[in-house]
């Protein structure tokens, strides 16, 4: 059960919100369709969506996040009902139809978000109001990207959500992508031939990583190591424009220029609440860029890092 209590302070007194669960599923997932990217940062694709006559089932609620990663969104009814190999089930069935799952895509959000959908992190999320203990390990032994995801009412205007588990092979060592990026950077004949069959190559993250010099790849591990360091709950997506960190939803979005010797951070602060410094931080709310954030700060030294770490702080904690 969870352990978290909420106190409402009215003068002297103290008194304690008592929080429940909703017992019908129906109106737990209304409620989290229809504030999708508010509270989980998921744009709403489908709900109660079928798999058609041969597998016979309906997702919840399909969706895409931040990161134009999918997402699968389960309820969980009760505490016996096995949610996660429902998810499974689902997850493989979405894998098997991408086609189908494009095709929704560009019916909602149109035709660039449709091409831009990364299958490299297909994500589920289990929503319940408890977990039973035989879940939260059942899923420490699955080698996919699932998520569960607590919550609770306290009265009527007041939710809360708790992130029970995410992925440990999502938290990748900092010093493992370095160490792969020096690797890729003695394979200077392959990745030529790559060039030629991938156009985009130079913008992927391993190719930045794998042509930045040494001191800058230690920028992004410091960095990397600091972020992941803030918490249990900070969850890192290796995307192949930029590597994201992320709680519920993303608070950082990290990119490598070895051109121009930088490390570039965008962070979900809002710009107009903090003083910008030409040549280290910049509004960018009208700039377009890849990953999530309005403020980016640019670091060419581990002075600017140091610099930083306060914005990082604050990014995390809004997070």
């Amino acid at each position: 059960m969870s352990d978290i209590k909420l106190f409402h302070f009215g003068g002297a007194q103290v008194s304690e919100l008592p929080g429940t669960a909703m017992q019908v599923e129906k109106s737990l997932q209304v409620l989290f369709e229809a504030n999708l990217e508010a509270l989980l940062g998921i744009r709403f694709l489908a709900t109660e969506h079928s798999t058609g006559p041969v597998h016979g089932g309906r997702i919840d609620t399909l969706g895409l996040d931040e990161d134009n990663s999918p997402v699968i969104i389960e309820y969980k009814r009760s505490m016996n009902e096995n949610v996660i190999n429902q998810g499974l089930f689902y997850l493989d069935w979405l894998l098997d139809h991408r086609k189908e799952f494009q095709w929704l895509v560009m019916e909602r959000l149109g035709q660039d978000v449709a091409n831009a959908v990364d299958w490299s992190a297909p994500r589920l999320l289990c929503i319940a109001g408890d977990f039973t203990r035989y879940d939260e390990h059942a899923v420490k032994q699955i080698a996919r990207n699932i998520e569960l995801i607590r919550y609770r009412r306290f009265g009527e205007d007041l939710l809360m959500l708790e992130l029970v588990h995410v992925p440990k092979t999502s938290k990748l060592n900092g010093s493992k992508v370095v160490a792969e990026a020096k690797s890729l950077s003695s394979l200077q004949p392959t990745a030529d031939v790559g060039q030629e069959n991938d156009p985009y190559l130079s913008q992927r993250m391993s190719y930045r990583l794998s042509q930045s010099s040494a001191d800058l790849r230690d920028i992004y591990d410091a960095v990397h190591q600091f972020l992941i360091g803030l918490g249990d709950d900070v969850q890192v997506k290796e995307l192949k424009l930029y590597t994201a960190f992320k709680r519920l939803k993303n608070f950082v979005c990290m990119e490598i220029y070895p051109q121009a010797r930088t490390v570039t951070l965008f962070l979900k602060l809002d710009p107009s609440t903090l003083a910008v410094e030409d040549g280290f931080t910049r509004d960018v709310r009208n700039v377009g860029h890849f990953g999530t954030g309005d403020l980016q700060v640019t670091l060419k030294s581990m002075a600017d890092f140091e610099r930083a770490q306060p914005l990082l702080v604050r990014a995390y904690e809004g997070g």
